[in-house]
């Protein structure tokens, strides 16, 4: 149970991780023109409860011309501070199987 629950944690910190490395790439290209800013996709890993991964799709350019970046700045930033928060939860979470294993070691020691 808590090497499972130490892979979801883990898994949901490197797809929160890769899903903020989008978010600031789009924010830092805003201003570059023809820039088409890329979207975080999580998904469920098979078997279910094994944890999550991402994939990045990108988007259409905005209807403002081809000349302009399709960068929408309030949703990335927004989903930036999302990721965060669930990067800190799946941090807590690892930390959290890490105790509970070490717990499991000591008694059985």
């Amino acid at each position: 149970m808590q090497l499972s629950a130490f892979n979801t944690g883990v898994s949901g910190l490197v797809a929160n991780q890769g899903a903020l490395d989008i978010a600031a790439n789009n924010i830092a290209n805003a201003a570059t023109a023809g820039y088409a800013p890329q979207q975080a996709s999580f998904a469920e890993n098979s078997p279910a409860g094994s944890g999550v991964h991402l994939s990045a799709q990108g988007q259409a350019l905005s209807a403002a011309g081809a000349g302009a970046s399709g960068t929408d700045l309030a949703t990335d930033i927004t989903n930036s501070l999302v990721y965060k928060a669930q990067f800190d939860l799946s941090a807590k979470l690892v930390k959290t199987a890490d105790s509970m294993l070490g717990t499991l070691i000591d008694i059985t020691a």
